[in-house]
């Protein structure tokens, strides 16, 4: 009688979890709203790139992310700006499309890429060094313009 009666509470639980879970994907879906800037990825060899990027500042946007979304422009983004440069680690849970990760300091170096993410991966992607920002760009975006690491950012963010 108590197993029975404890599998029925974990049943219930289990479905009042998701019932809560699918909620809140619902409200980050329908809630949360990104402003767009300009940046510019300069490399060593001279050559730039102009994005024009939503940005990532609250906690709410932050954790929201590119979730839910279908496609980005080959020339869009959005920019992670962090309270504080530290190790920061990101996943792809309810991302649909692959991206490409540039991981970026306080002085708009970037510090590590991870190209071409899994879609809905639950797998953890870290910054690995200190940085103060996280750059999403279209997966392939990197091998195709010849982004690397050293490469500098030009954003308001990083003066």
């Amino acid at each position: 009688m108590i197993g029975k009666t404890l599998a029925r509470g974990a049943i219930a639980f289990a479905v009042l979890a998701a019932a809560l879970l699918g909620a809140g994907q619902s409200d980050l879906k329908a809630q949360v709203t990104f402003e767009t800037e300009g940046l510019r990825i300069e490399s060593k060899d001279g050559s730039g790139h102009d994005f024009e990027v939503e940005i990532a500042r609250t906690d709410q946007q932050l954790r929201q992310g590119l979730m839910f979304r279908e496609s980005l422009e080959p020339d869009g983004g959005m920019l992670f700006l962090y309270r504080r440069e530290a190790v920061h680690a990101m996943w792809m849970k309810n991302t649909p499309i692959s991206l490409d990760m540039l991981f970026i300091d306080r002085k708009g170096v970037v510090k590590h890429i991870v190209e071409r993410t899994v879609p809905f991966s639950t797998e953890t992607i870290t910054s690995r060094r200190r940085v103060k920002a996280t750059l999403e760009l279209a997966g392939g975006t990197v091998r195709r313009l010849g982004l690397k690491v050293g490469d500098k950012v030009i954003h308001p963010a990083f003066q």
